[in-house]
């Protein structure tokens, strides 16, 4: 018999919305499958494309639903976003920030000057926020004709709702794409920095990207180099994975977290 995915890897970043929780409540087993995990001593990272909440209000949100956690185990889009930014430009710089005040709060502990004016800006970092309008748009559009650093936290198209799905961070950034031209540089999945991230603040050397979209999660563990376990409580299903090209495919496929405990070799897409 082969060993468990608890065993073969040392750190699971968890996507969140369909794979630990749907909404408001944890997807059944979950928070008993990373109590396990926790308790096997496998470190933990809730990894969200979501720019909009910060750490401890993700961490409270999983914490009222039956899950253990601190904000220092949340990695989002808005970290990364804002880090991606801090690696190109002079410390002190001044960031325009297209998005939510937790993303604002995100540049402010990378030691650049969050701004809400175009003037005199080295970069701007968009990440969504329902209060964006085109007056927001147009500014970012003339930093970024003046030179600025484009960076998206995330390029998801639509955002889940109780509404359905509502446009989302991806479809405003495509509206600054098509008005100059450009591209970003992206943060959050399906690239590489927000799980590359997530990894090295625990010192993963062997890391398992679990989540339930082949285009995001999925995709994201290829883009980082790391193997993956698509569960089938939300978007993506078996048949979808099955028929991507193999190098695109996820490492292992299961029905739920549930299978952290199972064995590996036995979870392999076939």
């Amino acid at each position: 018999m082969s060993e468990t995915l608890l065993a073969r890897y040392d750190a699971l970043l968890l996507d969140l919305d369909g794979t630990v929780y749907r909404g408001h409540d944890a997807v059944p087993g979950a928070p008993e499958a990373v109590a396990s995990a926790r308790r096997h001593g496998t470190a933990i990272r809730f990894v969200t494309n979501n720019a909009s909440r910060p750490p401890q209000l993700v961490a409270d949100h999983l914490g009222e639903i039956g899950f253990t956690a601190t904000a220092e185990e949340v990695s989002t889009s808005a970290q990364a976003g804002a880090a991606l930014v801090a690696d190109r430009i002079p410390a002190g710089s001044k960031v325009l920030v297209l998005g939510a005040e937790a993303l604002a709060d995100e540049v402010r502990l990378r030691g650049l000057e969050p701004v809400r004016d175009p003037e005199g800006v080295s970069a701007v970092v968009q990440g969504f926020s329902p209060d964006i309008g085109w007056a927001q748009l147009a500014d970012a559009s003339v930093a970024i004709r003046a030179g600025a650093l484009w960076v998206a936290c995330n390029v998801d198209a639509t955002l889940p709702t109780e509404r359905g799905l509502l446009p989302g961070n991806g479809s405003l950034v495509a509206v600054l794409r098509t008005a100059n031209g450009v591209e970003p540089l992206v943060a959050g999945k399906p690239a590489a920095p927000l799980l590359a991230g997530a990894a090295e603040s625990v010192g993963a050397v062997r890391p398992l990207v679990v989540g339930d979209r082949l285009d995001t999660d999925v995709l994201g563990a290829v883009n980082a180099g790391m193997d993956s376990l698509l569960v089938l409580t939300g978007v993506s299903t078996r048949a979808e994975a099955l028929a991507l090209p193999e190098g695109q495919r996820p490492t292992y496929v299961a029905d739920d977290l549930s299978a952290l405990v199972l064995p590996a070799d036995g979870l392999r897409p076939r």
